[in-house]
């Protein structure tokens, strides 16, 4: 996949300006997809040049003018293409899992910190999530929303965001846990 898709999908929703893009990639698409702010600008240019979005100028007494892009037809068909493609399969590439794996050939107390300090993101991750989740039911519980709501690809991916934060959560602190009873277990002998 590539940024556009995302900067796509997201834009699916409505018009945004750049800004709101980024506040919205923060919110929502950044659990499956991570871009800084000025990458987004540069691919909403690329993506403007290629009519997959349209900009507007928005005019501001107050502040600096705005621009708000929206998805164009083209973009909406270059989506579907998009979609028909068969998705390659995710890996993980985590500098804390080569870590993880040399822990026995190497000091433990930075590795578990590290852990540590992964735990408490993914838990904070967890939250802001979860509360999105809520806020993207609008009231309705789950199966009401399954069944009826109208945008289901943003609480999906939602909810795949979740089930990877909480593994990540649950497995960092299980690892950091046997890591220190085992460096404690060492010290006691």
């Amino acid at each position: 996949m590539a940024l556009r898709h995302a900067v796509l999908a997201a834009l699916l929703d409505g018009e945004y300006s750049g800004y709101q893009l980024a506040k919205a990639f923060d919110a929502g698409v950044a659990n499956f997809w991570h871009a800084l702010p000025q990458q987004l600008y540069a691919e909403l240019t690329k993506l403007e040049a290629d009519g997959l979005v349209a900009g507007r100028q928005v005019i501001q007494e107050t502040r600096p003018n705005k621009r708000l892009f929206h998805v164009t037809e083209e973009g909406l068909a270059e989506l579907e293409r998009f979609a028909a493609t068969t998705a390659k399969p995710s890996f993980i590439r985590d500098d804390l899992l080569v870590k993880v794996q040399a822990v026995d050939r190497i000091d433990a107390a930075p590795v578990i910190e590290q852990l540590d300090a992964r735990a408490r993101t993914a838990a904070a991750k967890v939250e802001i999530l979860e509360q999105l989740a809520v806020r993207l039911r609008g009231g309705r519980d789950e199966a009401e929303f399954l069944a009826h709501g109208a945008r289901l690809g943003p609480y999906l991916t939602c909810l795949r965001g979740l089930a990877f934060e909480r593994e990540t959560r649950d497995w960092c602190e299980r690892s950091a846990g046997i890591l220190q009873a085992r460096h404690d277990g060492h010290q006691q002998s």
